[in-house]
């Protein structure tokens, strides 16, 4: 019998512990706190509802003269100096631009504590809000790189999106529990239910994630790239991925997708998914497709031709982009 069993006593009693020990260690979530005035935008702080302050960059075009305006959201690790060298070349082309660090990300007093998707979403919308104030009148365009544009998928399927314009995908991280081998979504689950606060780093994967080595170098000595990360913060991430590749049918807003060919971060097999979503309304997307392209397209050696055709793309909705990136979007579009 096994009541006359120590050792199947022994494990029955350590059930409970057990069980009790995976909820205490349940990945956290750190949301927003209460809201306790408006948001609000000075010259270097983006102020959200709950008073947190989140660094903020600014390019802002010369002699005030804006066409259009792109906000901008950094990937997973990374922070709002991303956009230097792009918010530059877009402000020479009438095109303003925002950048700010998200919360657990870059100057951030939560860095590496992953916020939650609502979370993100709340404070993206009330960006746009903000900057739709003080730019009336002016198309605003929202650009998500990685993480940013899962973000970003995920804020314009809301029922309560924000006025813009359109949105730019650059590699968005779409990669979802179901596209992912079994074993990594197990690994992932017992790390983060047993020892969610384990930092990881990314060393031993050898990925290349751009072809700019002095770029890429210059960011292994920035202190505000998280370079160790807690499982949870993984765990929330993936979280994200999901929702943003589930949601893709439902994104009606004008589309652009830039997506490197070398891209080893987003696996092919989960972008093909989200191109086969996007044909529900193919006619409001434009897939850009750089054969020589890294998964950091915004700062690749030859990054100047994506900025180009973002360009293009915001000017006009007709003009074809300048590279031919998008030469090979009905093949992409067709890929069973």
């Amino acid at each position: 019998m096994i009541n006359n069993c120590p050792t199947c006593q022994t494990k029955l009693l350590l059930l409970p512990v057990l069980f009790a020990f995976i909820q205490a260690c349940t990945p956290m979530i750190h949301p927003s706190g209460v809201s306790v005035s408006a948001c609000r935008i000075t010259n270097n702080l983006y102020i959200t509802t709950d008073a947190t302050e989140l660094q903020l960059k600014t390019w802002k075009t010369p002699q005030q003269k804006t066409d259009a305006v792109i906000i901008a959201l950094h990937g997973f690790n990374d922070y709002s100096h991303f956009f230097q060298q792009p918010g530059i070349y877009f402000s020479q082309h009438k095109i303003a631009s925002y950048a700010y660090d998200q919360r657990g990300f870059g100057g951030s007093l939560t860095r590496g504590l992953w916020a939650g998707i609502d979370t993100y979403i709340d404070d993206l919308t009330c960006f746009v809000n903000q900057v739709t104030a003080a730019h009336p009148n002016i198309p605003i365009y929202l650009l998500g790189e990685s993480m940013g544009g899962a973000i970003v998928i995920s804020t314009v399927v809301q029922s309560t999106q924000p006025a813009i314009k359109g949105i730019i995908l650059a590699a968005p991280a779409i990669w979802a529990r179901r596209t992912m081998p079994w074993y990594q979504n197990t690994l992932l689950w017992t790390l983060s239910h047993t020892v969610p606060w384990l930092t990881l780093t990314g060393d031993s994967l050898e990925i290349i994630p751009s072809d700019n080595i002095e770029m890429l170098r210059a960011l292994s000595k920035d202190p505000l790239i998280i370079k160790e990360t807690r499982v949870e913060s993984i765990y929330g991430l993936v979280n994200l991925m999901d929702h943003a590749l589930s949601s893709t049918k439902k994104i009606s807003t004008k589309t652009l997708l830039l997506y490197g060919e070398k891209d080893e971060i987003i696996p092919k097999e989960p972008t093909y998914q989200f191109l086969q979503g996007l044909k529900n309304n193919s006619e409001k997307h434009t897939v850009a497709f750089y054969e020589n392209g890294y998964h950091m397209l915004l700062r690749d050696l030859q990054a100047s031709i994506v900025w180009k055709d973002i360009t293009a793309w915001i000017n006009s909705d007709n003009t074809p982009l300048p590279s031919g990136a998008d030469k090979r979007t009905k093949k992409i579009l067709d890929h069973p």
